[in-house]
């Protein structure tokens, strides 16, 4: 079927996960139209009629930027829905997929909220990787069951450069052999609770030669906050800015455990990345992750509500799984993923 037209908000072209997931659509002929600003999207969405799809993915973008203010947000809002409801109208099907619960640090809730649940209320499909989700939304928005779709999230597996052997990572980062490196990877932001990972490493024995691995952007303000935190008494090897490609590999070749600390996270890359490089991962023992990776050997958890104390002693547990987490990896090839999100694609059109 020539000339299917696929727009795709917002595309980012530098995120891996929307790269490899529309490797197989654009191979069957998909015509994918990528935007980042409503009013490009507005086009798109003026071009599809009948057999085409419109696959919304984070909500942020409309809503939620930081020079609207309020009735500029719901104009926005407003001319969303336009544009939507008219190439729905045309015969365009609508996909969501639901990354986050609600955007991260939401300025304009309530209509974050109404833009939710407007968009549950006529999406054909909603995507879902993780399968608690309906459950992790519910009380914001409920999701149609029959529109529910859970396609989990992809692994990394051969995605990022994987040349450098686990001592030469090591030693790029002055580790031995007896050093404990705790990993957390990616933008360093208040809402992933760094400052309860510090206190955890300062609770731990000196003996256990705690080291930790700090690496993703970071505006100045929180790295200035991160410092304090650290104080003279915890040891940390820190890279302060976006990781390229080519050095993703010594992070996670060098790293022992990595550590997850969302507060409101539904989905996340890098813990799919960590299986991707073998490395057990350790996660707040929320229902909605225990859903998705509950029965994965790989993965340990803390409890929450005893945050620092509770990682502090699964930090001091060896970590298990390393072979487990490469396993996970493998089950969830990219490629694999890619072609079950175009049958996705194919199904929903007809």
């Amino acid at each position: 079927m020539p000339d299917r037209l696929l727009a795709v908000f917002p595309a980012y072209r530098d995120n891996p996960y929307l790269n490899l997931m529309l490797l197989a659509p654009r191979a069957r002929g998909w015509n994918v139209l990528e935007s980042l600003r409503l009013e490009q999207l507005e086009q798109h969405l003026g071009r599809l009629g009948t057999g085409d799809v419109f696959h919304m993915h984070w909500t942020s973008p409309i809503v939620q930027r930081h020079d609207d203010d309020l009735d500029e947000a719901q104009a926005r809002l407003d001319r969303f829905r336009a544009a939507v409801d008219a190439a729905r109208t045309r015969g365009a099907r609508l996909v969501w997929t639901i990354h986050n619960v609600l955007p991260h640090d939401a300025r304009h809730l309530e209509l974050e909220l109404d833009l939710n649940r407007y968009l549950a209320g006529a999406a054909d499909v909603v995507h879902v990787m993780n399968r608690d989700t309906p459950a992790a939304v519910s009380s914001y928005y409920e999701l149609d069951p029959a529109t529910v779709v859970h396609l989990p999230h992809p692994s990394y597996q051969g995605v990022y450069p994987d040349s450098v052997s686990r001592e030469e990572a090591r030693a790029s980062l002055g580790l031995t052999d007896l050093d404990h490196a705790v990993l957390a990877f990616g933008q360093m932001r208040p809402y992933k609770g760094i400052d309860v990972l510090v206190e955890a490493v300062r609770r731990t024995k000196p003996s256990e030669r705690p080291v930790l691995l700090l690496a993703g952007r970071t505006t100045s303000d929180d790295r200035d906050e991160i410092d304090r935190l650290l104080g003279d008494d915890v040891r940390a090897v820190r890279e302060h800015d976006q990781v390229e490609d080519i050095d993703v590999q010594r992070w996670f070749r060098a790293a022992d455990t990595a550590v997850f600390l969302y507060r409101r996270v539904l989905n996340s890359g890098v813990l799919h990345l960590a299986a991707s490089f073998g490395v057990p991962s350790v996660l707040p023992d929320e229902p909605h992750l225990r859903a998705e990776f509950g029965d994965e050997a790989w993965v340990r958890w803390f409890n929450a509500g005893d945050a620092a104390e509770s990682l502090r002693v699964a930090l001091a547990v060896p970590a298990p799984g390393v072979a487990e987490a490469a396993e996970f990896s493998r089950r969830l090839a990219p490629f694999a993923l890619s072609r079950r999100y175009a049958e996705l694609l194919d199904a929903v059109q007809r």
